[in-house]
């Protein structure tokens, strides 16, 4: 890579990332006291009468899920926000008439929503030792699926601040598809619990797929295969950034 492109892919990153430290007690508090709620209510209050799910304590079963869900509202909502302001600001433009490729601008938005994703999901995971004692069961799908995802849903934040024409509509998509398909995602339950037709609907929710891989590098447990669960993941990956580029390429969402 040119010497020239690093040092504009640096910039970028150190931006973004500079930019939600600044603000930490928006950006890194806030959810970590929200999954701390769901920790006492749900695995403790909760989680006691249920008792155990697949062969696991109700806590140790709904972790995983919950520091998932706290990257991907992270690591979504970040390049959303951030890139939405640097349009809203009208000083994208410099940017993008700057001598570096899309694709620069496009990792460097992508790499400060992975930074605030696994930032505040080892904040959740440091939280949640304080109710029950996590156990790793493959350290690499662990890393690689929440890698992945923050991946994943920062190009997908990029995607919605793209078509945003106000502030309002970077709220939309987390609030009537981002979190229904969490929800509904295998947090708080097996899908093998649900009937035969609602299992077969799961399959069609891809961040089913991340949690469920995520959930089998702490606890070894999957409602699917592993790679499967990387395959889906892999190809949103690859479609959401194609599209992304193309977007940008063409000045969609970007010119007046």
């Amino acid at each position: 890579m040119n010497s020239n492109y690093v040092i504009a892919l640096k910039s970028i990153w150190t931006k973004e990332i500079t930019r939600f430290l600044r603000i930490w007690v928006q950006t890194l508090v806030p959810p970590v006291i929200t999954m701390s709620l769901y920790f006492v209510i749900f695995g403790n209050l909760i989680g006691s009468r249920i008792g155990e799910m697949s062969g696991f304590s109700y806590m140790s079963f709904i972790v995983p899920g919950l520091i998932m869900m706290s990257v991907i509202t992270n690591s979504y909502s970040n390049v959303a926000s951030s890139f939405y302001s640097a349009k809203f600001q009208r000083h994208v433009e410099e940017l993008l008439v700057a001598p570096v490729p899309n694709y620069i601008i496009i990792l460097g938005y992508i790499g400060g929503g992975v930074a605030r994703g696994l930032m505040v999901g080892f904040l959740v995971t440091c939280v949640s030792l304080f109710f029950v004692d996590l156990q790793i069961h493959n350290i690499l799908v662990l890393i690689l699926s929440v890698v992945c995802t923050a991946i994943l849903f920062s190009i997908g934040g990029l995607l919605n601040a793209i078509f945003a024409r106000s502030f309002d509509d970077i709220s939309i998509i987390p609030t009537f598809v981002l979190t229904p398909l969490t929800y509904l995602g295998g947090v708080f339950y097996s899908i093998s619990l649900l009937p035969e037709f609602w299992q077969g609907v799961s399959h069609f929710n891809p961040v089913f797929y991340m949690i469920n891989a995520f959930r089998y590098g702490f606890l070894g447990i999957a409602d699917v295969s592993i790679v499967w669960s990387f395959s889906v993941i892999g190809t949103f990956i690859v479609v959401f950034y194609t599209v992304v580029t193309l977007l940008l390429k063409n000045g969609v969402g970007i010119r007046s």
